[in-house]
């Protein structure tokens, strides 16, 4: 039985249609989640069932599947996906790519996806390392891709403009030369300049779907990402991501994350960092 609006207005959720959104996130994003969810469920998704006129999530869900609900879906699987990150979050990793990988491009340049970028930081963390560390003309010759799932993370990505506590793990020296500080409202915001925004190009390629890009490219970093899905997802996800790198380019994972268990070719350079 569908659940309905409950005399304070919430929307309770049946076991059936908790199952059923499950299997719309699996489908839709390759997320599996686990039992226990229900709650979070509720609390991203109530007002979204109201809004749209039903009472219940069963309606909601019919909805959502019609030809009618399209942009309903982006919106719904935007509310339950989970979006946490920061400048130089797990910094091991940023100086691999100093000390060993930007040197095998400094006269080429290098290309990187940062896939599951989340509200920007990561990219802008990447372009910030490359701005210190290539040279004028290698970083013309260099590309940021950074994507993410999410139309509500990307549009903040995109403005490039963040809190004093969102800013905190930035050096000064780095604040000083590629961010421009402002007071907005009260609050002190610090924006990316142009020069650091060149190269970065901000776009939402689903991973479960074909990817527009081509490759090769020399560095993929999809951290804190791929717990979120399911064994098989992440043995076809790490197959993809190798069939894009360049031979001697670099798969970077989160720190929870590993590719024990899947079957793959990578060779492992430090924790949560393989090589193809």
């Amino acid at each position: 039985m569908a659940a309905t609006l409950s005399a304070a207005g919430e929307v309770s959720l049946t076991a059936a249609e908790f199952t059923r959104v499950c299997a719309m996130l699996h489908e839709v994003a390759g997320i599996a989640m686990k039992p226990g969810k229900e709650g979070l469920v509720r609390s991203r998704l109530t007002k979204r069932v109201r809004a749209c006129g039903h009472d219940s999530y069963t309606a909601y869900f019919d909805f959502v599947e019609s030809r009618a609900g399209t942009a309903e879906r982006v919106v719904m699987i935007d509310a339950l996906t989970t979006n946490k990150t920061s400048f130089f979050r797990e910094a091991a990793h940023f100086d691999l790519l100093r000390d060993v990988i930007l040197p095998e491009h400094a006269q080429t340049g290098i290309t990187l996806w940062s896939a599951g970028c989340s509200s920007g930081e990561e990219p802008y963390t990447l372009s910030m390392v490359l701005g210190e560390h290539l040279s004028a003309a290698a970083r013309k010759h260099s590309r940021i891709l950074a994507t993410d799932l999410s139309h509500r993370v990307l549009e903040r990505a995109k403005a490039g403009l963040y809190t004093r506590e969102q800013f905190a793990d930035v050096p000064p020296s780095l604040a000083q030369r590629w961010w421009t500080k402002r007071t907005e409202h009260g609050a002190e915001l610090f924006e990316a300049r142009p020069e650091l925004r060149a190269g970065i190009r901000v776009a939402r390629p689903n991973l479960m779907e074909p990817w527009p890009m081509r490759g090769p490219v020399d560095a993929i970093l999809c951290r804190n990402v791929m717990i979120y899905f399911d064994k098989p997802t992440q043995q076809t996800l790490v197959q993809r991501y190798w069939e894009l790198l360049r031979p001697g380019g670099h798969l970077f994972v989160g720190h929870s994350e590993s590719l024990t268990g899947l079957s793959h070719r990578y060779t492992y350079v430090q924790p949560a960092v393989y090589r193809k």
